[in-house]
């Protein structure tokens, strides 16, 4: 079948292309004046100092967890701290904190905005406990002032995984800003898009050289530890000078080019998303066979949402029809996807290596995989055709 209703349609304008191909004519493809623009842009938009583009979010999350055991970093973690992080989460918010030697510590969601819960990650903390994995999900956030407010009272870490959630405030400020370190992606789905991509943010020079050095294989070059090196190791190399243990995340100049043009579009985009989720709903509800088939996501208190996708949370008396409905939609062509990953406890990569908790009760969680999942919000505006086709087909759920 035809994908009719995918997640994203028409993703990159004319200019985006041009610019693309412009790089690649400029023969700097690798990462060069276009990261670094981008870059400065998007702290400037952030009141940020620091951002660091890379090849991917997941990429962002790896640079934000490595950098808290690295040994160039003062108030460094140690190995078997606890990091919490709730239970629907993706796989790679959660695998950077296993391989660098932290345990992680599953909290648990609430059912209406998806998000973590304050309440269960309050009993979840213990005198090991060192920071927080918060995950903002499909545009919106937890209460940022009440988890601001446990983490200092806890002398807690936050991380804010913002990679669905590009462009979202929080009392007016924006998500991915209030942690030490907020990371983002650009994904093809995502808010804004350059195929592939990722941006992490932080506060303070010390993280941000070492996340350079780690981003770019452990290379001292344009950071501050190139000088600090230099006339300690005269016989090395100083343009080879590795300092750092690191990776290869850098992102290319074309990726940097298209998602700088894109970011700058970022606000035209949220308000389309918004009001094509508004319409949606509203047709949903006004048809005369809604009979309370589905629940949206609330939004927490002072949230202004950067919507990635639509999220529905089906009746419960559907609960035995979510698979056979989900492949219904596909067969039409509406494209879907579980609330990221779900309740990521039941994945058998947690069995594997060991990380289910002996109390596994994580209620909401388990509901919001029972029961939830998303389509996708364009970026341009939904025609009368696409809205009655999708309401139509949403609302077979009953017959099926």
């Amino acid at each position: 079948m035809k994908i009719k209703y995918p997640l994203l349609s028409n993703a990159f304008s004319n200019k985006d292309i041009e610019l693309g191909v412009e790089v690649l004519r400029s023969k700097f493809i690798t990462m060069s004046k276009h990261t670094e623009k981008f870059e400065k842009f998007f702290a400037k938009k952030l009141n940020l100092k620091y951002a660091l583009m890379t090849n991917s979010g997941s990429s962002a999350n790896l640079l934000a967890v490595s950098s808290l055991i690295n040994p160039f970093r003062k108030k460094k973690f140690n190995k078997g701290d606890e990091v919490l992080i709730p239970a629907v989460c993706w796989s790679t918010s959660l695998w950077p904190i296993v391989q660098n030697g932290l345990k992680p510590v599953f909290v648990d969601v609430e059912l209406d905005t998806f998000n973590i819960s304050l309440d269960d990650l309050k009993k979840k903390i213990s005198k090991k406990t060192k920071a927080v994995m918060c995950i903002h999900i499909l545009g919106t956030s937890t209460n940022m002032q009440k988890l601001n407010q446990i983490a200092k009272k806890y002398k807690l870490l936050i991380i804010e995984d913002t990679c669905e959630s590009l462009g979202a405030r929080y009392n007016n400020k924006y998500l991915g800003s209030f942690g030490e370190f907020g990371t983002f992606s650009f994904y093809y789905s995502h808010q804004i898009t350059c195929g592939e991509g990722g941006m992490i943010v932080c506060k303070n020079k010390e993280d941000y050289n070492i996340l350079k050095t780690l981003r770019s294989h452990g290379w001292s070059r344009n950071t501050t530890f190139e000088k600090r090196f230099k006339k300690k190791y005269q016989k090395v190399d100083n343009r080879f000078m590795f300092v750092n243990s690191g990776y290869n995340l850098r992102p290319t100049d074309i990726q940097a080019a298209i998602g700088l043009s894109q970011f700058k579009r970022l606000e035209v985009f949220k308000k389309i998303r918004k009001e094509n989720r508004i319409k949606i709903i509203k047709n949903l509800k006004s048809h005369t066979k809604w009979k309370n088939q589905f629940k949206f996501v609330q939004i927490n208190k002072n949230i202004h949402p950067s919507w990635f996708g639509l999220a529905i949370l089906l009746n419960p008396d559907y609960k035995t029809k979510k698979k056979r409905y989900l492949n219904y939609l596909n067969s039409v062509g509406i494209e879907n996807r579980p609330i990221l990953s779900g309740n990521f406890l039941n994945q058998p990569s947690v069995k594997i290596y060991n990380l289910r908790p002996k109390k596994n009760n994580f209620p909401n969680a388990q509901k919001i995989e029972d029961l939830g999942f998303f389509i996708g919000l364009q970026t341009e505006k939904i025609s009368k055709k696409t809205l009655v086709y999708l309401t139509n087909h949403l609302l077979k759920i009953g017959e099926i």
